[in-house]
């Protein structure tokens, strides 16, 4: 299903089973070997620690000249936080390699300001050959409209009434995204004001049912196309992003921020959640989790602010940068 994806997205593009079981990375070296024969590149970007680790092994063996390490997130601390990984081996072996990946890679991608500085801080990075690109907003998220028709049409067609204050969550609701603090923050809201509505887009589980039997009619859960998202954003009110306060948290990019922004949405965000916090107090697009309060903001600013700071134009020169660096001899 992935591979049909891919190819749909980028026909050229040749796509490798992994040898099953995370464990055995290392017997995926040979296959990305003969294929290495065969398209002669002369640089791979590695998409996080074990990627990464297969092109510093293809390097040893001169089979390429560059490493990119592409890092998505603090990958020892998100092993770790949220038992991502159950072998023993790997969780043993995962800082050194994280650390090498960092170190020896000759040039690096970085989701966040943060997560630059936890390398800094964790394995004594120094090299300036890094370059920093958030997640950015899809094309569908760059062409939304604001405006007054739109939100009103958006929140008849979900049956929301004018004087509803519609609170939206986007997104998994793994263990990673933090649920029961998202409802610890409702719940008092939902007991104290009739006009609040939550809505979900995301797979139903046990802990959306529950809050869902709980306040009947009041909260809702949607599984909607990607392309049908910006829809249903418009028409709520405020977008939550609430997390834990950990090493993951803290280092990480979540595209929904971008993606609330981008349809009008304050977003209501933890403390520390990547640079996305500061972001949000720096350029008045929303509120902090203990310093909410019902007061909206106006939609075509923020969605300005999204389109300012969040598409792929914002980052050409650091996509230059990046490309210059492996065009180099």
């Amino acid at each position: 299903k992935n591979k049909k994806y891919i190819k749909n997205q980028l026909p050229e593009a040749v796509v490798l089973p992994m040898f099953p079981g995370v464990h055995r990375w290392r017997r995926n070296a040979f296959l990305l070997t003969l294929i290495s024969f065969i398209k002669k590149p002369d640089a791979i970007i590695g998409r996080s620690v074990l990627a990464t680790k297969l092109a510093l092994i293809l390097k040893k063996n001169n089979r390429i000249k560059k490493v990119i390490y592409d890092g998505r997130g603090a990958i020892t601390a998100e092993w770790k936080e949220y038992q991502v990984v159950a072998n023993a081996g790997l969780l043993a072996s995962i800082f050194e390699s994280e650390k090498e990946v960092v170190l020896t890679s000759d040039f690096r991608i970085a989701v966040s300001e943060k997560l630059l500085a936890y390398w800094k801080r964790e394995f004594n990075y120094e090299s300036n050959n890094h370059v920093v690109i958030p997640c950015t907003l899809n094309k569908i998220y760059e062409d939304v409209v604001i405006s007054p028709d739109k939100i009103k049409k958006a929140r008849s067609l979900m049956g929301l009434q004018l004087e509803d204050i519609v609170f939206i969550y986007s997104g998994s609701v793994a263990g990673w995204q933090s649920f029961n603090l998202l409802y610890d923050f409702i719940k008092p809201l939902l007991l104290t004001n009739k006009n609040i509505k939550l809505i979900f887009l995301a797979d139903k589980d046990d802990n959306i049912s529950k809050i869902e039997n709980e306040f009947k009619g009041r909260v809702f859960c949607y599984h909607v196309k990607p392309i049908e998202v910006p829809g249903y954003l418009l028409a709520a009110d405020f977008g939550l992003l609430i997390r834990e306060n950990t090493i993951t948290n803290q280092v990480a990019s979540p595209v929904k921020f971008a993606e609330y922004l981008s349809c009008g949405l304050p977003v209501i965000i933890s403390e520390k959640l990547g640079d996305y916090s500061d972001f949000v107090v720096k350029n008045n697009c929303g509120y902090l989790l203990n310093k909410f309060q019902i007061e909206p903001i106006n939609k075509s600013t923020i969605h300005k602010t999204a389109i300012d700071n969040f598409t792929k134009n914002n980052f050409l020169n650091s996509y230059s940068e990046l490309v210059t660096f492996i065009n180099n001899d």
